[in-house]
């Protein structure tokens, strides 16, 4: 809904322009039409990614307890929750699957933008040497990522920390 084809058939955002009244003569803004209050309607369809509620996911992490927490990159921080594999509801720990997720940090637009794009694009890439998007959660102003867990750390972990001997 908010996005257009290209000549190339690849999906752009969509802009509308307007005027506004300011102190310089007619001013012109490009204003994006991915603003939060529709937010829902901005995000790709896609057979495996579910929609999940942030009471099931607060749930699944305790409730977001310390002892859940795995890191904090740019994006958030992120915990380690287990879910029902069928029906995606909490599980208790060591039950179920286990999953990482990520919960955004900022309420500003640019993290909603950076949100979205990762729902929009990680969650139509399937390969075996990627970490799986499960799912997501967009309610009220909770934005949060739920991904496969990786038991042995991110790769960006294996490639550019240095082991301590």
């Amino acid at each position: 809904m908010g996005n257009c084809l290209d000549s190339s058939g690849s999906r752009v955002p969509k802009f509308s322009i307007r005027t506004e009244r300011s102190s310089a003569p007619s001013s012109l803004t490009i204003q994006s039409f991915s603003d939060k209050s529709n937010a829902s309607s901005e995000i790709l369809s896609s057979p495996n990614l579910k929609a999940l509620t942030f009471n099931e996911l607060k749930n699944s992490t305790r409730n977001f307890h310390p002892d859940s927490f795995l890191g904090e990159g740019r994006f958030g921080y992120v915990f380690k929750g287990w879910i029902d594999e069928y029906y995606c509801l909490a599980a208790k720990p060591g039950s179920g699957m286990a999953i990482a997720v990520k919960k955004l940090k900022s309420e500003r637009f640019q993290g909603h933008k950076k949100w979205l794009n990762e729902v929009n694009y990680i969650g139509q890439l399937h390969h075996p040497n990627l970490v799986k998007l499960i799912g997501y959660c967009l309610e009220g102003e909770n934005r949060l990522l739920v991904y496969e867990f990786m038991p042995k750390g991110s790769l960006e972990n294996h490639l550019f920390k240095r082991v301590q001997c």
